[in-house]
């Protein structure tokens, strides 16, 4: 096994989520990054080790139980504790409520909901089954919210439902689990993130850039490694992130 603490990142994409896992990483934890399709992850590993850093890449698709309940025996039985989770599964699919669909409404919602509450649930029990340690601080779980999280927006009905109820979910989970020394934390990702998507798709916000128009993955996850670094008498749970020149 691992004698570095483990970093558990769910949905460690090519953005936010690769940029989280790389921070953790460079922290000194071993990173256990995972995506529907392990394959994807490769690039990430690569760059992760290249840096110097340790990274381990499982293909779980983290809407089914059994592979959550599995992915995290094989981490906590094969790598070491894990110390801290994010949760950051986006399923981010706008569509106007007269054409959507059952089937994708609850997709989204098992993407970006039920999800969080099976990974949440399974390395919850592993951290409040552990020995207490010196400063009372058995892990951290972190949850990735957005706009959506606040307020519903016209065409996303099935994402703000979805992240409403995540933030219900850490909000209950953190009021739980924070006496048994396990800090839980939601974050609200108020803007666009400098990715792929927003550069293809939304040319006009992505030349914001230059001005610091938009959210930066690098420094989202510095403020993840804040987050589960705070002492537990100036825990955080809620912290909000978006560009200077953000309206909300």
């Amino acid at each position: 096994m691992s004698q570095k603490p483990v970093a558990l990142v769910i949905g460690a994409g090519d953005a936010t989520g690769g940029a989280i896992a790389r921070a953790f990483a460079k922290e000194g934890y071993a990173t256990c990054v995972v995506r529907r399709s392990a394959d994807k992850l490769q690039p990430l590993v690569a760059q992760i080790e290249a840096e110097g850093g340790t990274a381990h890449a499982f293909g779980t698709d983290a809407r089914k139980e059994e592979e959550v309940v599995a992915l995290v025996e094989q981490i906590e039985s094969t790598i070491g504790p894990i110390e801290v989770m994010v949760f950051n599964i986006g399923a981010n699919v706008p569509e106007s409520i007269l054409a959507e669909t059952a089937r994708k409404y609850f997709k989204v919602w098992e993407m970006a909901c039920f999800s969080g509450f099976l990974t949440g649930r399974e390395v919850a029990r592993r951290m409040v089954a552990r020995d207490m340690p010196a400063g009372g601080h058995r892990g951290t779980i972190i949850f990735t919210g957005a706009t959506a999280s606040l307020r519903g927006g016209a065409n996303f009905g099935a994402f703000s439902g979805a992240k409403m109820a995540l933030r219900a979910l850490a909000q209950a989970m953190a009021r739980e689990l924070g006496p048994q020394g396990v800090h839980v934390a939601h974050t609200i990702i108020d803007g666009a993130i400098d990715t792929e998507f927003i550069r293809s798709n939304f040319p006009e916000r992505y030349a914001l850039k230059a001005q610091d128009g938009i959210l930066n993955p690098e420094h989202i996850a510095q403020s993840y490694v804040m987050l589960h670094r705070q002492p537990r008498d100036a825990w955080t749970h809620e912290l909000d992130l978006r560009p200077w020149m953000e309206k909300f």
